[in-house]
């Protein structure tokens, strides 16, 4: 019989720790190469200064810490060479699986050192063309703020209007989609008719369709001078003057494109979240005599919300970068007033604005949602 000890002997981890030790000594020389192509192109740019040095050094020994993972991951691993002299495999084991963790932790921390390290060569290279091209810093001083107030008074509008438009009418679609009974049987077809057209339309073309036919059609003008009628009076107003009152902004046709469109996904979200909780649930919420609305509202659907968080948070994020899209149709949003900018400047440092804006307000949300999973989560766990 083959002794059991024997099978469970750890697999040595000494070639993870040589490998991690080069790793860091790879990223440490990549690091200086780095700080030396940096100093070069900003000396040529007549913008090199001591603080500059501080900072290459600072990243030098940043990435110097690489070392101490790596030492750490070799020593554990030739104690784990030790236990195995000793047959003590316990140890060996607890030894090595340690000198594994301190060996990942530095091919980890050395991947993302290396990203950063060869991102900013890349902004450096060509005497700082890539730099100047994306990123020159006067340029986006003097435009920061034209383009982030378009971005407040249109895209973020557009956004949340829309948002809060899609989380109730998704869950219109998405209770439609699921109607009991052979009586909701035409109302199910809608509904699904619609997810299927507005699912397989690209978004920008709902909103060219919208932002510019329904104006087009003529439609407004025939119907909000009656619905204004009944508010104000329009006797002693002119056509002309009744049309510039009534007329709809084009950022409200921009917000039904993008309500319909992301209004189609959400439905399906709601849907999967409400069909994955337990049809024992709405069997009983049903016995107590609750009828199919008052089942979905009190029982189904607030707990088919918690879990979908993290899905309607995607969608939403979809929802927030289309707004860029709304161009296509005449709106000057921050997008449209960056590429104004760059067409002007022959540089698109504009749009990097664009570009940093809309990452800011998505990685709180994301943050955010993080944050109510997990408390759900540890609720859930108590038994709460």
């Amino acid at each position: 019989m083959t002794d059991i000890t024997t099978q469970s002997v750890p697999r040595r981890a000494d070639g993870l720790a040589v490998s991690a030790l080069l790793f860091a000594l790879l990223c440490l020389l990549a690091a200086y190469g780095a700080t030396r192509l940096l100093r070069g192109a900003l000396e040529q740019l007549a913008a090199y200064s001591p603080a500059w040095q501080i900072l290459f050094w600072l990243a030098i020994a940043a990435t110097a810490c690489l070392f101490w993972p790596a030492v750490r991951s070799y020593g554990l691993s030739r104690e784990a060479s030790m236990a195995l002299a000793r047959n003590d495999v316990v140890e060996a084991r607890i030894a090595t699986a340690a000198s594994r963790d301190y060996g990942w932790l530095t091919f980890g921390w050395g991947a993302f050192a290396l990203i950063v390290l060869g991102f900013a060569s890349f902004v450096m290279m060509n005497e700082v063309a890539v730099g100047k091209t994306f990123f020159l810093l006067p340029l986006m001083q003097e435009k920061w703020w034209l383009v982030t107030h378009k971005f407040l008074v249109t895209n973020l509008f557009i956004f949340v209007v829309a948002e809060i438009f899609v989380l109730i009418w998704g869950l219109v679609v998405a209770l439609a989609r699921l109607m009991p009974g052979p009586a909701g049987q035409p109302i199910r077809a809608l509904a699904i008719l619609y997810c299927d057209i507005f699912r397989g339309l690209p978004a920008i073309v709902t909103l060219y369709l919208i932002g510019f036919g329904i104006p087009t059609s003529g439609l407004p003008d025939m119907i909000a001078p009656h619905l204004y009628g009944l508010f104000v009076d329009t006797s002693n107003m002119t056509v002309g003057e009744l049309r510039t009152a009534t007329r709809i902004p084009v950022s409200w046709w921009c917000v039904l494109a993008l309500t319909l469109t992301y209004g189609a996904y959400v439905a399906e979200v709601y849907r999967a979240g409400i069909e994955s909780i337990h049809w024992s649930q709405v069997s009983a919420a049903r016995s107590l005599g609750l009828s199919y609305m008052q089942t979905m509202r009190y029982v189904v659907v607030p707990q088919a919300v918690r879990r979908i968080m993290a899905p309607l948070l995607n969608d939403f994020i979809g929802l927030q970068k289309d707004t860029a899209l709304v161009q296509v149709v005449g709106v000057v949003d921050a997008f449209n007033q960056s590429r104004i900018i760059a067409s002007n400047a022959f540089n698109l440092s504009a749009v990097t604005i664009v570009a940093i804006l809309f990452v800011v307000i998505t990685i709180p949300q994301a943050r955010f949602v993080d944050k109510l999973i997990e408390r759900d989560n540890a609720r859930m766990r108590a038994g709460g």
